[in-house]
């Protein structure tokens, strides 16, 4: 057993809370810092059918990727949507944590690039500078795969490496390309920060209509594998973390999630 203050404690030592950025909301935003913690459950997203996995797993802690209280709320009443899982976490006894742009800052885009096999030289956005080391820190990657491939290729590894049943890709397939630039999530506020790198292709999720005709205008192909498709690993990467770090001081579960779009 541990309290909920250590396990912050140790998500904080993987993502620090001021890596994230200023219109975030990110940290423990339901629960006692001081309730002991026997079960914890990690998720992207807190939704109801997440909650209510946690509920029936007696879960004490739930930790997220995104935030499920963004937005300022004047009332917390079951009539509203937010509200409702509010009151069911405190019902519960059930501490709340997100971990989100800072997560992305230090550890999300860079997991991606591991596991497709781009070296990183370089950040898309920059959010902050390590005054002791001096090295930047910021929201998406740019690198150079290892090898040449084409666009479909790249396009299949991405698939294939995510575990999602389909990604959509914009741009000439028979393409062959080394630079790769990838922004988990939803990538349409960054796509101009990956032209800026040099980059040929832009591997992220969320992309619309205009940002992607405007993106292959200028000469970049884009992948988009969806907000989930390029996310939801995040929950077994902290559930294997918190295991490695916490041992049997506690139990430690994943959320069943799936991707919310069904493609016919």
């Amino acid at each position: 057993m541990v309290t909920c203050r250590e396990v912050i404690a140790c998500i904080e030592k993987l993502a620090p809370l001021s890596y994230a950025e200023s219109w975030d909301n990110v940290g423990l935003l339901v629960g006692n810092r001081d309730k002991k913690v026997h079960r914890i459950m990690t998720a992207l997203d807190a939704t109801d059918a997440v909650i209510a996995q946690a509920v029936k797993q007696q879960t004490d802690m739930l930790v997220t990727h995104h935030p499920m209280i963004f937005s300022a709320m004047k009332q917390i009443i079951e009539d509203d949507f937010i509200g409702r899982r509010i009151i069911k976490l405190i019902q519960n006894d059930m501490s709340y944590y997100a971990m989100h742009t800072n997560f992305d800052v230090c550890m999300m885009n860079d997991i991606v690039a591991e596991k497709i096999g781009i070296i990183k030289d370089v950040v898309l956005e920059e959010v902050c500078t390590n005054r002791e080391t001096g090295e930047v820190a910021g929201i998406g990657i740019a690198g150079n795969l290892k090898e040449l491939m084409t666009v479909e290729q790249l396009a299949q590894l991405v698939k294939n490496t995510f575990e999602i049943p389909h990604v959509k890709v914009s741009g000439n397939l028979e393409r062959k390309v080394q630079r790769v630039a990838i922004s988990t999530g939803a990538g349409k506020s960054i796509a101009a920060h990956a032209l800026k790198k040099g980059a040929e292709v832009f591997i992220s999720g969320d992309m619309d209509h205009h940002t992607i005709i405007d993106m292959l205008d200028q000469g970049m192909q884009v992948i988009d594998a969806g907000h989930y498709g390029t996310e939801h690993f995040m929950s077994e990467y902290v559930c294997t973390y918190l295991k490695k770090e916490l041992g049997d001081k506690v139990q430690i579960i994943q959320a069943k999630e799936t991707e919310p779009f069904i493609t016919l």
